[in-house]
């Protein structure tokens, strides 16, 4: 790996023993706090993500929906889909009775069951070490005696106030006295303390039976929703077989649909082709390789990424050496392809974290409300804000993601693991909705072509293309950008940082872990 720029940035965490990586400080201090008292990688990711789901409540929570892929030390990866399902009522013909054309964010139609918490109890009965109770004490402890606002957090709850004060429930508990707290504030969740204290007691039912999923129901059912107690009780996750491809000889793993890690493994089946990292590439040539390659592996995600328990989706032709072919010899170098509509709309809002413990286990999880504060929709004795993932649905038959009774939207959050000769070398993710294949790609594509560490790979300069634009940071030069608007490409400075992610590398010859953290966010890694 190449020497970083001391001039600018942070440098790669090195650890012995284990590192956990997080979107914030406290809930990575949190996870490390349990991997130094002796627990496993999967007891520090569920006691980090517990944090997560108090402190960073815009971004994710416990009435969202949780992906994972976990490789016991580090072997091959297990996949774990903890996404939540429509209600049994839902069906096409009810909405096209309604006159409802089109699933929008802050309505109950846009919350499905959240399968959070059962993906996570279900990774704890199975390989976790420490009780409940210990792994969500530190959770807890901030739900209920507070936690200060950090300048990412604090930001954007400031920026979503009008959507925060939709719901008076929400309004209640994130907009308190008419304004949300300023950065460095002390802000409590007694509510959600309450609710975790209490599925640390009784693990899975304690969220989808009895009381929390009581007050769940009955709050969507008095704004217009169509769930059901039975909906809850049948919630589960399910185990998957993680999908792969091979890039630069590495094996990289994603969850399969209906999660849209398959995007990802497209653009890099197509990235393979070319050799990315020469020399004879400009700047502008791999940023124009990059948008062309999206271009086609978003058109191929939207037309057939779906539940696969509804849908024929086509992953090995999807993933075939003839489809990456055929998307590379439409590939013109000078020259910027057509746009096809896309049928789903970009959200950024999610939080990642990975863990690596002394003895190799490692574990890539990612947890979501989808929107910043999901549907904005706050059950008000749980505390539980609800998660807008209903919006991935559309209405029109016979699509393959059209909604239907029990079924799985499509979902945009996607954790990876790459390997290499067997062994698992690096659990990472990057956060963003739609940006989340772009930034795979961007930090496989720097590690592996351009010899990067994991915290320069995760925050070097981005470009997000998507739905016609090439969105650029402001560090990529603007002769950059004017050489692909030559192209055709409409190019557009991004107003915010798109995405955030993390990384652990595991040098196995060497026995060092290295660990990077998002620079754009809160977060970061520490190891010990």
């Amino acid at each position: 790996m190449r020497v970083r720029d001391f001039y600018a940035g942070r440098s790669a965490i090195y650890a012995d023993h284990g590192i956990v990586a997080s979107a914030s400080p406290r809930a990575t201090l949190a996870g490390l706090d349990m991997l130094r008292s002796g627990g496993n990688a999967i007891d520090a990711a569920l006691t980090t993500i517990a944090m997560l789901c108090v402190i960073e409540q815009g971004s994710t929570g416990i009435g969202g929906d949780c992906f994972v892929l976990y490789s016991p030390k580090a072997g091959k990866p297990i996949g774990l889909n903890g996404s939540g399902r429509a209600p049994k009522a839902a069906t096409p013909e009810w909405y096209a009775a309604k006159g409802i054309k089109k699933i929008e964010m802050q309505t109950p139609h846009a919350v499905t069951v959240p399968g959070a918490i059962d993906a996570w109890c279900r990774l704890h009965a199975d390989h976790g070490t420490r009780p409940l109770e210990e792994i969500f004490a530190p959770a807890i402890e901030a739900a209920e005696q507070g936690f200060r606002l950090t300048p990412r957090i604090g930001t954007e709850w400031k920026k979503l106030t009008a959507k925060l004060s939709v719901d008076p429930d929400t309004r209640r508990i994130y907009v308190p006295n008419g304004a949300v707290p300023a950065i460095g504030d002390t802000h409590r969740l007694p509510e959600l303390g309450a609710t975790l204290r209490k599925i640390s007691k009784q693990g899975r039912d304690g969220f989808y039976k009895g009381d929390v999923a009581k007050d769940i129901v009955d709050k969507l059912r008095s704004v217009g929703g169509l769930h059901t107690m039975e909906d809850f009780e049948a919630s589960k996750p399910d185990y998957v077989t993680p999908i792969s491809t091979k890039y630069r000889g590495h094996d990289v793993y994603e969850i399969p649909p209906n999660g849209q890690g398959i995007t990802a493994l497209i653009m890099m089946n197509v990235l393979q082709g070319y050799d990315y990292g020469s020399d004879k590439y400009s700047q502008a040539d791999r940023l124009h390789l990059l948008s062309e390659a999206a271009k086609h592996a978003y058109r191929l995600r939207n037309k057939h990424v779906a539940d696969m328990a509804f849908a024929d989706v086509p992953v090995d032709r999807m993933l075939s050496t003839q489809e990456a072919e055929s998307i590379r010899a439409q590939i013109d170098m000078a020259k910027a392809g057509a746009v096809t509509r896309d049928d789903f709309i970009q959200h950024k809002d999610t939080t990642y974290l990975c863990v690596v413990d002394k003895d190799r286990n490692a574990v890539s999880l990612i947890n979501s409300l989808y929107s910043h504060y999901g549907s904005g929709i706050t059950a008000p004795k749980s505390g539980v804000i609800l998660q807008n993932r209903g919006e991935g649905f559309v209405l029109r038959e016979g699509h393959p993601n059209c909604i239907a009774p029990g079924k799985r939207p499509m979902h945009t959050i996607i954790p990876a693991m790459m390997a290499k000769d067997g062994k698992t070398v690096m659990p990472f993710g990057v956060m963003g909705g739609d940006f989340q294949p772009i930034g795979h790609t961007t930090v496989v594509t720097g590690m592996l072509d351009f010899g990067m560490d994991p915290q320069d790979a995760i925050a070097q300069p981005r470009a997000f293309p998507y739905e016609g634009k090439v969105q650029l940071e402001p560090a990529i030069p603007e002769s950059v950008a004017e050489d692909l608007r030559k192209r055709g490409h409409k190019v557009e400075r991004t107003d915010s940082p798109p995405g955030g992610g993390q990384a652990i590398w595991i040098d196995h010859d060497r026995g060092v872990l290295i660990g990077g953290s998002e620079p754009r966010k809160d977060g970061c890694a520490f190891g010990y």
